[in-house]
């Protein structure tokens, strides 16, 4: 029998992710499959499927479901593709992209958070994903190159690193700037020397921690 939840996550695809023209049907197949709820602690699942940002403690924020879904739909991810997430947060939107790429690796600067990412990922049987604890706000050493990177949280600039990290071919989906300007860009890389970068659409979330804008001092 359907519960509230279940028909709050039912209309959170059809009444908030499809209407904001998010229209790729293996994203909303994976928005349909991954149960939002799940990732969060009892005190927010009233809010679960509510098109807002969530605080999900740690200094962090668990990004709105149509911002999830345009950024999903921006990245166009295919079946075998390696992705690198910077920002664990509560492992929903990890759990996204698991479902969507043939491996994820993601970086989560609260120990407490990833720990609580890992627990509900293995609860959903997802095991295509390997999770670190660290501080991914200028870069993160990795073996190889990835076809993806997101960040779920704002750089102002985009670190260097990040860039050399990619594959030809790759992609970058990053929100640039800062309050109360900031635009997300997708940024391809086209050759070893060159690189593509797009302006999606313009948002708001927080600044990736220890990337955060300087303070301006006037005189």
């Amino acid at each position: 029998m359907a519960t509230n939840l279940d028909y709050a996550h039912s209309n959170m695809v059809a009444q908030q992710v499809r209407p904001s023209n998010v229209l790729n049907p293996l994203v909303l197949a994976a928005l349909k499959a991954i149960k939002r709820d799940k990732f969060i602690t009892d005190d927010l699942v009233a809010l679960a499927y509510a098109d807002t940002q969530l605080a999900i403690g740690f200094g962090q924020f668990m990004l709105s479901p149509v911002l999830e879904g345009r950024f999903l739909q921006a990245l166009n991810i295919q079946k075998d593709e390696q992705v690198l997430e910077l920002g664990t947060g509560s492992g929903y939107f990890t759990a996204l992209l698991a479902t969507l790429a043939e491996h994820v690796c993601s970086v989560e600067i609260s120990p407490e958070l990833s720990q609580l990412a890992q627990q509900r990922l293995t609860d959903m049987t997802i095991t295509n994903v390997t999770l670190n604890i660290g501080d991914a706000a200028k870069e993160w050493q990795l073996k190889d190159r990835v076809d993806i990177i997101v960040a779920t949280a704002a750089f102002v600039s985009v670190p260097d690193a990040y860039l050399q990290a990619l594959t030809v071919g790759g992609r970058m989906l990053a929100v640039v700037g800062k309050t109360p300007v900031m635009s997300v860009q997708l940024i391809q890389r086209i050759s070893e020397l060159e690189w593509h970068t797009n302006t999606v659409f313009e948002t708001l979330i927080p600044a990736m921690i220890n990337a955060e804008p300087k303070p301006e001092f006037n005189f």
